[in-house]
């Protein structure tokens, strides 16, 4: 059984910051590419940052020098620190895994979300 579960979440204050968590299980962990997204009210679901089996990461332009992304294989976690929080930060943070299995079924899965607010 597959799951994403994300943890961290909560309520900070403009220039704070948070680290969010998200425990993988299910799935072989090592060989997935991670992500987190975001969705804030009546907006659509953006990258906020990646990174690839191999480590390689991606961020948003709107977060790069802020966010940083980063996993351990060894506990199956990716984690996103999100420092300098911006009130336009807040949103739900969700958290992502593709790739492929042993079979060759391409496979893409969701986390629950967690809320991030940052006031001003």
């Amino acid at each position: 059984q597959v799951q994403l579960v994300e943890s961290g979440g909560g309520l900070a204050q403009a220039g704070g910051s948070l680290r969010l968590s998200c425990a993988a299980s299910g799935f072989i962990f090592r060989l997935a590419a991670m992500g987190w997204y975001r969705q804030a009210p009546g907006k659509q679901r953006e990258l906020v940052a990646s990174i690839g089996s191999g480590g390689s990461t991606n961020y948003a332009d709107s977060v790069k020098g802020r966010f940083t992304i980063s996993r351990d294989n060894a506990k199956g976690t990716v984690y996103l620190q999100m420092n300098s929080l911006k009130p336009e930060d807040t949103a739900v943070y969700y958290c992502n895994a593709r790739g492929r299995t042993q079979s060759g079924r391409d496979y893409d899965y969701w986390g629950q979300g967690t809320q991030v607010t940052v006031s001003s």
